[in-house]
């Protein structure tokens, strides 16, 4: 029920967009979006409207609804990758929202020399779906969670190379936030917030530090 206080995150979103203007511009550079479980583009609209605001060429992932099938979507986001390295001929910056954000990691992972940095925003990073209100619809659909738990620690085994700024809340009613703690790879940051799980995609706070680590 918390989850509907991140509701009122546009309000504050709309009376900060003066100061959410003063951060490094895009410079055209190309940016990647990717939804969580069960969302679409649709969920990341303000964000991805605020990144162009800001200059970036941003894209979102064009794939549907994230269906959770990690192993599948992980190669089609790095065939994207390509297509926009390509495109701008540069490296992609990568943001994720929850699951979006792991999938955005685990591209980082295999293409290192696409990615210039990753920014996720409540992503579980330790036991896949387990520590996540999703846990329930795995189960109902014959997944094993410890398995996915064990090829999550699995895929550290190879560390990230690239980058990755994580943005946490105490508040997700979600995603456990201790499941959003990286504790294995050197090249995480962790950023606390105070918003929702819902809140993370139209927090100006959010959005403030996406800017700014971006614009590094």
């Amino acid at each position: 029920m918390r989850e509907v206080l991140g509701l009122v995150e546009p309000i504050r979103l709309a009376a900060r967009l003066p100061s959410l203007a003063d951060h490094p511009r895009g410079e055209n550079r190309p940016l990647l979006v990717l939804p969580g479980f069960g969302a679409s583009d649709q969920s990341t609209w303000i964000l991805r409207r605020y990144l162009t605001w800001l200059g970036y060429a941003v894209e979102g992932w064009g794939l549907g609804r994230n269906t959770g099938r990690v192993p599948q979507l992980i190669p089609r986001i790095v065939e994207r990758l390509e297509q926009l390295s390509q495109q701008h001929e540069d490296r992609v910056g990568l943001v994720g929202w929850s699951l979006g954000g792991y999938l955005a990691r685990e591209a980082a992972r295999e293409r290192p020399d696409l990615v210039t940095r990753v920014v996720t925003l409540g992503s579980p990073v330790v036991g896949g779906p387990k520590y996540t209100l999703a846990s329930r619809h795995y189960q109902r659909h014959g997944f094993d969670l410890d398995e996915i738990e064990a090829s999550v620690a699995a895929r550290d085994q190879l560390p990230l190379e690239t980058p990755v700024t994580a943005i946490f809340s105490k508040r997700d009613g979600v995603v456990s936030w201790q499941a959003c703690i990286d504790r294995i790879n050197a090249s995480t940051e962790h950023v606390e917030v105070n918003t929702t799980h819902v809140g993370l995609g139209m927090s100006p706070d959010v959005f403030a530090i996406i800017a700014d680590r971006l614009g590094r």
